[in-house]
């Protein structure tokens, strides 16, 4: 069987949002679907030791915030790579709290919706949750980031938590500027594209990243980096 036949359906990338009594979390997730839409129902797959999970099963409750296609890596990685164990990661992101009093990640998302759970199914390492949609609005103008973009433009990467987690051997890197890889959360540093978004030219090779420069995805810094051979 090749996996890289499950490549080809399409998804999106959404922050999750949920709560359990007065702590609220969230996550990155690629896998909401509309389900129905008289009365409209969507579904989400989180990982069963996502505390997510754990929030979503307690309060019956969760959002999901479309991010838009200028999403930087940064806050996907705030939301996707970091645990809402060790820290609050809606600490630094404008928010509110829906009706379900779930929080609801306002940054970088083009539209919203929030659900009371009414359903799941075990698969697996996760869980499907269907909830019915009961609030839902548009936030600003704009393209949906998708999985492909995330990858191919943005360079993201998959966390080994995510559905659609694909283990993939490592390229041998180009002799004249090496890339380097991230050793927290698997991103590539490529010298051809340099990291726009954070000033860095493409064309500059890893060695002359400047010593405070940090991953763009996860925050870890130069000396958590591997060369690539």
């Amino acid at each position: 069987m090749n996996p890289k036949a499950l490549y080809a359906i399409s998804y999106g990338m959404y922050v999750i949002g949920s709560r359990k009594g007065d702590r609220i979390n969230g996550q990155i997730a690629n896998t909401v679907v509309q389900a129905s839409s008289e009365p409209p129902k969507i579904s989400v797959c989180i990982n069963k030791g996502n505390l997510t999970h754990e929030f979503i099963r307690d309060s019956q409750a969760f959002t999901v915030s479309v991010l838009s296609q200028d999403a930087p890596l940064g806050f996907i990685g705030a939301f996707g790579f970091k645990s809402g164990r060790d820290a609050n990661k809606f600490d630094a992101v404008n928010y509110k709290l829906g009706m379900t009093q779930a929080p609801i990640a306002l940054d970088h998302a083009v539209a919203y919706m929030e659900a009371k759970v009414i359903g799941e199914l075990d698969a697996g390492t996760h869980t499907q949750f269907i909830g019915e949609v009961v609030d839902a609005d548009v936030l600003k103008e704009g393209e949906p980031m998708t999985y492909a973009y995330y990858h191919q433009v943005k360079r993201g990467t998959t966390p080994k938590t995510a559905p659609s987690y694909v283990e993939e051997k490592k390229k041998e890197a180009p002799v004249k500027m090496a890339k380097y890889e991230c050793n927290v959360c698997g991103y590539i540093y490529d010298p051809e594209t340099g990291d726009p978004d954070n000033g860095v030219l493409p064309g500059t090779p890893f060695e002359n990243l400047p010593d405070d420069w940090v991953c763009p995805m996860c925050g870890a810094g130069k000396d958590q980096f591997t060369k690539l051979r």
